[in-house]
């Protein structure tokens, strides 16, 4: 299992960066996890168009669906330069009607996942558990049957993500707070929060993610490491963990 940090800051991106996105890839195949925006032209330095196979979305806010359009019309060019009319599968929940509907396009079709059941994607098993977030929205354990990681999308703290993210070898954490703030109302967690799960559930490495665009983001690690015994880093375009 290979995954790569596409892009990584919450809100919006950092110059010539990208807000949420992964690259995930087993066995031959590979999975897009979110669209953020400025992520189809990072992306494209790692799989072209056609090479990819499939798109999950934890949720509809733009940091982590705004290339979704980028890439359906993407996929339509690459069609006309082609000819080859491949449908792309796009996996969303059903909660927000608007947002699931965006997702069928001429060369994508929305498929819809059940948040209460595991989905099997190409080589992936994934299950999902709903955050804490203003609007709907899922994280994810996802698993090739060898290796597993966790991401928890955008949240603030729960307990259930400690038993859910029970020995990942990977956890992906929602970073968007430093320790002394509080992001509850927010919807996403502090470093703090994020090494408190990754600690409990015994991960073996911990990526914070959906970063600040403020202060010194080397303070984020510091903070986390007070709390969390193991591997902790920060997310960064181009960052690869392959097991």
């Amino acid at each position: 299992m290979k995954f790569t940090v596409i892009g990584y800051w919450g809100g919006y991106p950092a110059p010539n960066e990208a807000t949420s996105c992964y690259l995930l890839e087993s066995g031959g195949f590979s999975l897009v996890i979110d669209m953020g925006s400025g992520a189809l032209a990072k992306l494209q330095q790692y799989k072209t168009v056609t090479e990819i196979d499939a798109v999950i979305l934890s949720h509809y806010h733009f940091d982590h669906v705004a290339d979704i359009g980028v890439l359906q019309y993407a996929r339509l060019v690459t069609y006309y330069i082609t000819g080859k009319d491949k449908v792309l599968p796009i996996y969303g929940h059903e909660e927000d009607e608007a947002g699931f509907q965006s997702l069928t396009h001429t060369y994508t079709k929305g498929v819809a996942y059940d948040p209460k059941e595991s989905l099997e994607v190409g080589a992936f098993t994934i299950s999902f558990l709903k955050t804490k977030h203003p609007v709907p929205c899922y994280g994810m354990r996802i698993t090739d049957g060898t290796n597993c990681i966790v991401y928890t999308a955008d949240t603030s703290y729960r307990k259930e993500w400690i038993p859910f993210a029970k020995n990942a070898d990977l956890l992906i954490t929602d970073c968007n707070f430093y320790a002394d703030q509080d992001g509850e109302n927010a919807g996403h967690m502090t470093s703090k929060q994020g090494g408190k799960i990754a600690e409990e559930a015994n991960v073996k490495q911990l990526l914070l993610s959906h970063l600040p665009q403020y202060g010194d983001r080397n303070q984020l690690i510091e903070e986390t490491k007070e709390v969390f015994s193991r591997t902790v880093q920060l997310a960064h375009a181009g960052f690869i963990w392959e097991s």
